[in-house]
């Protein structure tokens, strides 16, 4: 009785960890790759646990980013540079399987890992609720100074209503991925000083620079375009913290 016991714990526990590899793969099967552009920018960012970092002044605060679900961190490479060579620090933070879900208390191992003070947080989509729901976890800390959304809004578990620090919503015209309904009704939860601005003619994936995205419509500019205007509101956005 004992080894047939034995025999189908070890037989169920290979079917497990089966399906676990084969769960494994198929999420890096479709997971968005960045272009060619934006691997080459993120070598010149320096590798630290994963995260990607791009050096600023150390005077002025520091950036830390959520991906969008299913997109590796390094396909945001392309604005990071802009925004880090006009003076701010930017980590891309690298999340479990590549969603930001499996890691939302990822920018606490940032913070304590580069001694980082002042701060604002902020994600693409998926990355952007989670990155919400550390700032409202944390938003009575002095040192969180902002907030940003790049085609994301909060959920309840994220709300920044009560939020005294400032806070970005950054849209694309042309966003065919993001929940627009979802997206006004999450408007109760930010805080009167929220800053909503539209890319004309971005869409949802050219928040990064990874392709096509599954659902998304067609943008009417380029993404190098899309990149710069999506850095320039950033550190627009940034200029008015300090």
């Amino acid at each position: 009785m004992q080894k047939k016991r034995t025999r189908f714990l070890v037989i169920a526990l290979g079917i497990i960890i089966s399906l676990l590899i084969v769960g494994f793969i198929y999420v890096k099967t479709i997971t968005y790759q960045p272009t060619t552009q934006a691997l080459d920018i993120s070598k010149n960012a320096e590798l630290k646990n994963d995260t990607l970092v791009f050096e600023g002044d150390k005077d002025h605060p520091s950036l830390i980013f959520y991906q969008g679900a299913l997109v590796e961190n390094s396909s945001y490479s392309i604005w990071a540079q802009k925004v880090a060579d006009a003076g701010y620090t930017v980590y891309l933070a690298k999340e479990p399987l590549n969603l930001a879900v499996l890691g939302q208390n990822k920018a606490e191992k940032i913070i304590e890992a580069n001694q980082v003070t002042d701060y604002v947080i902020g994600g693409h989509s998926l990355g952007g609720v989670m990155a919400s729901r550390f700032a409202a976890a944390h938003e009575d800390q002095d040192n969180l100074k902002g907030v940003f959304f790049l085609a994301s809004y909060p959920d309840e578990k994220g709300s920044l209503a009560n939020f005294n620090g400032q806070v970005l919503s950054l849209t694309g015209s042309n966003d065919g991925v993001l929940n627009w309904d979802a997206y006004e009704q999450a408007k109760e939860y930010l805080p009167k000083q929220t800053v909503f601005e539209e890319i004309k003619g971005g869409n949802h994936a050219g928040f990064g620079s990874y392709g096509e995205q599954k659902g998304d419509d067609s943008a009417a500019i380029n993404n190098d375009e899309q990149q710069s205007e999506v850095a320039e509101k950033l550190i627009q956005w940034l200029n008015t913290i300090e």
